[in-house]
């Protein structure tokens, strides 16, 4: 008989430490769209690798992928899916130090599905958390906080 491979052996390690977020934007959240694409106002429609649970509704935190809808905006932008990356959350983000960071709304920036930031500019600060998980976005970002 031959043995089975152990699940373990193809666990992540401290390699790919990601400290917790608490997830604190749901679907159909509205956001506030902080890049200059033209959109104003953008919806969560699904959280991009969301394992939940029976009933629970899917939720994402800064730094996660999600897809949204532009609710208010330019005509030909309107009603258009993008994916977009969050970058600020109003609820408290705990950093390893002990520290609280917590951001006066909820925004996003709406990327390509290649993973670049479709505007030139981002208004506002941008979440360390976020930064770190996406280079391209830290480019970008005149502020990090």
């Amino acid at each position: 008989m031959a043995k089975a491979k152990s699940r373990a052996v193809s666990a992540k390690g401290a390699a790919e430490f990601k400290s917790y977020i608490t997830r604190a934007i749901p679907v159909s959240a509205n956001l506030v769209c902080a890049d200059n694409t033209g959109a104003k106002i953008v919806q969560v429609v699904q959280v991009n690798k969301f394992k939940g649970r029976l009933s629970r509704q899917p939720a994402a935190s800064v730094g996660d992928l999600v897809t949204v809808v532009v609710k208010k905006g330019p005509a030909e932008l309107r009603k258009q899916i993008f994916g977009a990356i969050i970058i600020r959350q109003k609820y408290p983000i705990r950093r390893l130090s002990g520290v609280r960071v917590s951001f006066e709304d909820n925004a996003a920036v709406i990327v390509t599905p290649e993973g670049d930031v479709k505007g030139t500019d981002i208004k506002g600060p941008v979440a360390a958390e976020a930064a770190e998980r996406w280079p391209r976005l830290a480019t970008l970002a005149s502020m990090i906080v």
